[in-house]
């Protein structure tokens, strides 16, 4: 007899990844920003440690709510933080959804959904995608119509398109929320949506945020959801008292203050993904346009996984995505945008591997 839950007995788990912890490679696997953080960071951070650490901190994370409140133009009760965006969809999940419930996402997208759901005990449904990373709208309807949350990564993960905001609104819930997950929203063509919770439909909608991408914070751990009141309310009741602990308060108020410092690193990332996208067609690959600080790219002859290994033994990391889809096999690279300096190190071995 296990000792385990028969959720967690019979499931695999999220697969993170991989984080070598030496020195020498060039890390382009994980979509981290390749800048390092506002400077302000470090000077809030500082002032901490010389502080009151034997204190708990703020549970309702006032600070910092008010300064996202401020950005997003919305009242602070409208913020909830947590340690990362995985935090804030494991809130959701326990907030909104009993065991035997259906969730949904689209699919291929973020895979750490399928598995909050095992946890949770909840049914789990993938809407696939056509091959032009579309939605299938009708089979969307239908099953949104049944969920408790449908999550939507916008912009997508591996594929990083983005959908136009109408698509989207389409599919609510009936009886459950629509979870806008905008990990990479810092990236797109136009920065942020949270005007769509202003609408009538917004009362349904959650809004997922991290400074893990654009605000090169992902060793602090800090995201935050933007949602109605009632809904922020219902949330806080199932987050752990203190989730966000001293140092990542100081370092996340710092960062969200200093604008100009994300975006001229956002502009920068932007730029040289748009350099890799022209070079990678250049050698034969074929790529989504992208709205995000990665770029997912296949190549006709179908040997991923030969490029992937290849790329490893040099001490460079790309992502090799594998998704098993109802008639065939996809897969392909995921490639974080790095400096200049790192993405033509990637593009010399990629010409040099074939």
């Amino acid at each position: 007899m296990s000792l385990f839950r028969s959720q967690v007995q019979q499931m695999s788990g999220y697969t993170p990844g991989e984080q070598p912890q030496e020195s020498g490679w060039v890390k382009l696997n994980t979509n981290e920003n390749a800048y390092p953080p506002s400077p302000r960071v470090k000077d809030a951070v500082q002032r901490v440690l010389e502080g009151r650490l034997n204190i708990y901190p703020d549970p309702l994370a006032t600070e910092f709510r008010k300064a996202a409140a401020e950005l997003f133009q919305v009242d602070p009760d409208w913020i909830l933080p947590g340690n990362g965006s995985d935090e804030i969809l494991t809130i959701l999940m326990r907030t909104f959804v009993d065991p035997n419930q259906l969730v949904s996402a689209p699919y291929p997208s973020y895979t750490l959904y399928e598995t909050l759901a095992e946890i949770q005990g909840a049914r789990f449904q993938k809407i696939q995608l056509n091959p032009d990373w579309s939605w299938p709208v009708s089979e969307a309807l239908e099953v949104a119509a049944k969920s408790k949350i449908l999550f939507v990564p916008n912009p997508n993960a591996p594929s990083g398109n983005r959908w136009p905001d109408e698509d989207i609104l389409s599919f609510i819930p009936e009886q459950g929320v629509l979870v806008l997950d905008e990990a990479y929203g810092d990236f797109c063509d136009k920065p942020h949506r949270c005007e769509l919770l202003q609408r009538d439909s917004g009362a349904k909608m959650i809004v997922t945020r991290s400074l893990s991408k654009s605000y090169s914070l992902a060793g602090i751990r800090f995201g935050f959801a933007v949602a109605h009141p009632e809904l922020i309310q219902g949330m806080q009741k199932v987050k752990d008292s203190y989730n966000c602990n001293t140092l990542s308060l100081a370092a996340a108020v710092a960062a969200i203050k200093d604008q100009e410092w994300m975006h001229a690193n956002s502009e920068r990332i932007c730029s040289t993904r748009n350099y890799l996208i022209i070079e990678l067609k250049k050698l034969g690959f074929e790529t989504v346009d992208s709205q995000t600080n990665f770029v997912w790219c296949t190549h006709p002859d179908g040997e991923h996984e030969r490029r992937y290994q290849a790329l490893k033994q040099r001490k460079i990391l790309v992502r090799y995505m594998k998704f098993s889809l109802q008639t065939e096999i996809l897969d392909g690279l995921r490639i974080t945008v790095g400096t200049d300096s790192e993405i033509q190190l990637l593009l010399d071995a990629i010409r040099e591997i074939g």
